[in-house]
């Protein structure tokens, strides 16, 4: 399939490209410069884990994302909400890498988990390797622990897991293969653990031969060529969400965008999904520019209001003494979607009773409309 652009095809993306150019920009230059830079580029973290996944057609609360990311879940997490703090993750590892990392071998083996830096040989090799029961002394009681005996039969449990799953992706010899029983043999009738036909490898290479005429581009039109490969040859099926990061970082990479790390999936979430998954390639291409043009309009929004919430708190703890908590409090507010008081309580290092004094000096909104289990937040 060919990648490149046509002369007229970029006659027909030109209006939207300078839109998109004009408005990520702005957005860089204003974080760059604006003092709540950084909590702008923390809190655009969660917000575009949770639009990768209304992208892919789920709903994940923001407030959820926070309170998972934090350890403090109220509920049993969901699989949704599993996916997204792995985005979230991805993000905050991409932007503490050097610019170019994600896009290079080294870095999509690690975002991948294939072990680009030796370490996915390493787990590999273990999963492979049997279960050794823990030894046991004359009372018969594990050495290891109380739970040695428990820990062993899921060592076990994984093991014949990892051989079934060699089995079914042509890993196992066909003699061993033949040991296991039939039924476990057609335990995958549509062949969903293992497609000969799906090769991730191949379409990651297939996928990385775009970047050199992305490189070629302006940084805008290359972020979304790549986008569009990606889309169309889909490199990975657990990990699809990962094109809209690798757009942010070739922004990234080639200075496009150097305050922080572009929020694609929340621009592209705006965009009526017809347009984003339409058969005309123009179409797609529009609607991906309109993404990035949206995404920052969004992100310029959210500098004002965050601006103005930090200054309305700076006026709560202006002539207070020069320890007091409540500018780390202001910082660790704009840094989150929201907080709670155990959240300000463990980041402070002081008792939530007085996280809940100092939520009530700074006055910020309650968002929960609780007496209880409430939290705070810039609306």
């Amino acid at each position: 399939m060919r990648y490149d652009i046509e002369g007229t095809m970029l006659q027909t993306l030109l209006p939207a490209l300078a839109a998109a150019e004009d408005a990520v920009a702005r957005l860089d230059e204003r974080v760059l410069r604006s003092p709540v830079g950084e909590g702008f580029a923390e809190r655009s973290h969660f917000f575009d884990a949770a639009g990768a996944l209304w992208v892919a057609g789920e709903l994940v609360h923001v407030e959820d994302l926070v309170l998972h990311d934090a350890h403090m879940d109220s509920r049993a997490p969901t699989h949704e909400l599993t996916i997204a703090h792995s985005v979230l993750r991805a993000r905050r590892r991409i932007w503490t890498g050097e610019p170019s990392w994600a896009l290079g071998v080294s870095g999509l083996a690690t975002l991948t988990a294939t072990g680009g830096e030796g370490e996915g040989e390493g787990k590999a090799q273990e999963a492979k390797s049997p279960a050794v029961p823990a030894e046991t002394d004359e009372e018969g009681e594990d050495e290891a622990g109380p739970l040695a005996a428990e820990m062993a039969e899921i060592d076990a449990l994984l093991a014949r897991s990892q051989k079934l799953l060699d089995i079914h992706t042509g890993k196992t010899p066909a003699s061993e293969a033949a040991a296991v029983t039939p039924a476990r043999r057609n335990e995958d009738p549509l062949g969903l653990l293992g497609d000969e036909e799906w090769d991730e490898e191949q379409r990651l290479a297939e996928w990385r031969s775009v970047q050199p005429l992305a490189d070629t581009l302006p940084p805008v039109l290359g972020a979304i060529i790549l986008f569009e490969a990606w889309e169309r040859i889909e490199p990975l099926r657990r990990q699809h969400w990962l094109g809209g990061l690798l757009v942010a970082s070739h922004l990234r990479a080639r200075g496009k965008v150097a305050s922080h790390l572009f929020s694609f999936y929340g621009g592209l979430k705006l965009v009526r999904h017809e347009r984003r998954r339409a058969r005309d390639r123009v179409t797609r291409l529009q609607a991906f520019l309109e993404a990035m043009h949206l995404g920052a309009v969004a992100g310029l929004k959210e500098i004002d209001r965050l601006t103005l919430a930090r200054t309305q708190m700076e006026l709560r703890f202006r002539g207070r003494r020069s320890n007091s908590s409540l500018p780390e409090l202001a910082d660790f507010i704009l840094s989150r979607p929201m907080v709670s008081a155990a959240m300000i309580a463990r980041h402070l290092r002081i008792t939530p009773r007085g996280a809940l004094n100092l939520v009530n000096d700074i006055g910020i909104r309650e968002i929960t409309g609780r007496g209880r289990y409430r939290a705070w937040g810039i609306i």
